[in-house]
């Protein structure tokens, strides 16, 4: 194990101290091995939503810890898949991602529509997928800074997935459409679970 305060050197005391005064602990929903049932449970999420909730956050080696670590490979459609992994071209490779995502501990592995479906069969079942739904691509120019939609939350769902993500450039030109997309989609996936 590594000595964290050795790394730290003389900030150590001061980071690993630390309190804050400025807000009480107990006006903040703290990680924990009950969160889902703690701060998620009087929402208006379906069941199956909390389900899905409580197996990202008890995969991994963060498992009932109320953290989170997700592996995000995501942004091969944004800015080519060379740009991304020239450097480890071991990752040009779906399989690799996820099994670094495996191997890491993590509660889940974040990709896209395309990575994701073509190892959902072998890996679904091994640790949470949440399929980014929508991607901007910066191959051409001038860049639009629009995210599209490139997969859809059924598509998702029939692979297995526990999540879905997307993004939105608030204030650009397609703000406005993307709010309204993305929206739409999330409410699927919560009727979905």
């Amino acid at each position: 194990m590594t000595d964290i305060a050795q790394l730290l050197g003389k900030d150590a005391d001061n980071l690993l101290q630390h309190r804050c005064m400025t807000i009480p602990s107990d006006q903040l929903y703290l990680p924990g091995h009950d969160y889902v049932d703690r701060v998620m449970i009087d929402n208006n999420r379906p069941p199956a939503v909390l389900r899905n909730m409580q197996t990202l956050y008890n995969t991994g080696r963060l498992a009932g810890t109320g953290y989170l670590s997700i592996l995000p490979v995501d942004q091969g459609v944004e800015h080519s898949a060379g740009a991304s992994f020239a450097a480890n071209p071991l990752y040009f490779d779906p399989k690799n991602i996820v099994e670094l995502a495996i191997e890491a501990g993590c509660n889940c592995v974040a990709s896209t529509y395309g990575v994701l479906a073509s190892v959902s069969r072998r890996y679904a079942h091994r640790i949470p997928f949440l399929v980014k739904l929508n991607h901007n691509e910066t191959l051409s120019y001038p860049n639009t800074y629009d995210q599209t939609l490139y997969a859809s939350v059924e598509q998702a769902f029939n692979m297995g997935a526990v999540a879905v993500g997307a993004t939105i450039y608030f204030g650009s030109e397609e703000s406005r459409r993307q709010i309204e997309e993305i929206s739409a989609a999330f409410e699927r996936a919560h009727e979905l679970g």
